[in-house]
């Protein structure tokens, strides 16, 4: 019986992960203990660390939240870090919780009006760089007024469309003009490829966007709020301090767009294939012509509540999750959608990866309780005041690349105003270091931006093949020039720029 119970326990554990995928986890939980007892906590906080970095990286051998979930789970018991202090990092970042659950269950809603648009948008811009832009600046505009994971559930919403389109067409669609059945079904699967390019160029075009336009107000991401705060800088006041940076980076953020597919490089380049165009083509005129009354009444709802979506969005008049409660709540009972499966539907999109993110704020929690960044936060703080601004910008990049942006730049400004207050010329340089260190360099991976993160761990990174390395390198030609360019205007600041 023994030899019976090995072989399905091994199989059931982590499900149809690779066998190594098994064993390299089960010798992490191994091993992590035998680190803490004999090289203490400092030590096995990194070694952990790079351990769940590890299972992001191999989202698509398995979803994070498992292996992840195993480590955090463990580091508890190990008392890397206490219950109480995860139920602090949880409280603290409610409102990103609330935002995943509500905002894109929300969108879900909107899928018919997103599609519609975007089908337009898609079919009547041929210039695979001018929709390249469109999607670059559309994500950075929204993300500036709007929160960028909002902005990401739209653009993956719009992208599962466009890929379910395609694939739920006929194989005659797909390739028609071709008699041999095998030649079309070569071809299709050609097409398959090339649209799956196009559509991974696209959402990394559109989640660079968001990091593009979150640096630049307030409300872009959760960190400038924080930073805002601290430094008792009005909306105004934080578009006038970071403009000098964020204008810069957002212009030569579109002329890296420009250039990574003028040159085909970094896997840019996907053109949308002449067969998937025409059925994304027909499509659209299969939509136009099945407007019925019932469908223009629902295109008119949705487009009324995205409507509000935006002018609640835009002037805050509410946590950004509650208004997309309200969403779910108007839609659902204008639209006649009351039965609880479909509205359940919504929510399984979301529910994982707010899951995946509660296991990241154990991560969290314990690089806080073991004070794993206070060396290089003191680094920093020792620098002479000329060169912090920029200690400042590359060790928050740095750290936000590895761990949670919004951890860092909350740390990070915290210690600045104990040592610098919040009036003087040193702390605003400061402050607008941490700003856009914790925005821009960030973007090196995925787990560096909760956007990229999100787009990694949805079912559509499957579908199109972006896998985590994937990512990692479509980021690097962003991450270089926008690196330097931050740091340039940067440099302006202090010479007496501002």
């Amino acid at each position: 019986m023994s030899k019976l119970k090995s072989p399905v326990a091994v199989q059931a554990f982590m499900g149809t992960s690779p066998l190594w995928y098994k064993q390299a986890i089960l010798a992490c939980l191994i091993i992590n203990p035998i680190i803490l007892f004999t090289l203490g906590p400092i030590v096995t906080g990194w070694v952990i660390l790079v351990e769940f970095i590890a299972t992001l990286a191999l989202a698509l051998k398995c979803y994070p939240l498992i292996p992840g979930g195993l480590l955090a789970l463990e580091a508890v018991f190990m008392q890397m870090v206490t219950p109480h202090a995860i139920y602090e990092e949880v409280k603290h970042n409610l409102e990103v919780i609330l935002l995943l659950l509500f905002m894109v269950a929300g969108i879900h809603f909107m899928k018919d009006l997103l599609a519609w648009i975007f089908t337009k948008i898609i079919v009547g811009i041929r210039s695979k760089i001018g929709l390249s832009l469109t999607f670059a600046f559309a994500g950075a505009f929204l993300s500036a007024w709007l929160d960028a994971l909002t902005v990401t559930a739209v653009m993956i919403a719009v992208a599962i469309a466009f890929y379910n389109i395609y694939t739920g067409a006929s194989l005659e669609e797909k390739a028609a003009n071709m008699d041999n059945h095998n030649d079309r079904k070569r071809v299709a699967k050609e097409d398959l490829e090339q649209f799956s390019g196009f559509l991974r160029n696209l959402m990394m075009h559109g989640v660079v966007g968001t990091a593009l336009g979150g640096v630049s107000t307030q409300v872009g991401e959760p960190q400038n709020l924080i930073i805002a705060s601290s430094m008792k800088w009005s909306f105004v006041d934080f578009y006038l301090e970071i403009v000098h940076v964020s204008l810069p980076v957002l212009v030569f953020g579109l002329l890296t767009t420009i250039v990574v597919e003028r040159l085909h490089i970094f896997g840019y380049g996907y053109a949308l294939p002449d067969n998937v165009r025409r059925i994304l083509e027909n499509e659209g005129k299969r939509m136009q012509e099945q407007l019925d009354s019932r469908k223009i009444y629902n295109l008119i709802v949705q487009g009324l509540v995205g409507l509000w979506l935006i002018i609640g969005l835009a002037l805050h008049l509410a946590e950004v999750g509650l208004i997309g409660l309200s969403v779910i709540v108007l839609l659902t009972a204008l639209t006649g959608k009351i039965d609880e499966n479909t509205i359940g539907h919504a929510f399984e999109e979301a529910t994982p990866f707010t899951s995946l993110l509660v296991v990241f704020f154990v991560v969290v929690a314990m690089i806080e309780q073991n004070h794993l960044f206070t060396p290089v936060i003191q680094m920093a703080l020792d620098t002479s005041p000329e060169m912090q601004p920029y200690v400042f910008f590359v060790f928050s990049g740095l750290l936000s690349a590895i761990s949670d942006n919004v951890f860092v730049g909350t740390i990070y400004i915290k210690q600045a105003v104990a040592n610098l207050g919040y009036a003087s010329d040193q702390a605003r340089a400061v402050a607008v270091a941490i700003n856009v260190g914790t925005n821009i360099p960030s973007i090196a991976t995925p787990n560096g931006q909760a956007a990229f993160l999100f787009l990694l761990t949805n079912a559509i990174a499957v579908r199109i093949k972006l896998s985590y390395l994937r990512m990692v390198v479509m980021a690097i030609p962003y991450f270089i020039v926008l690196t330097i360019v931050s740091l340039i205007f940067l440099q302006w600041y202090w010479i007496g720029g501002h």
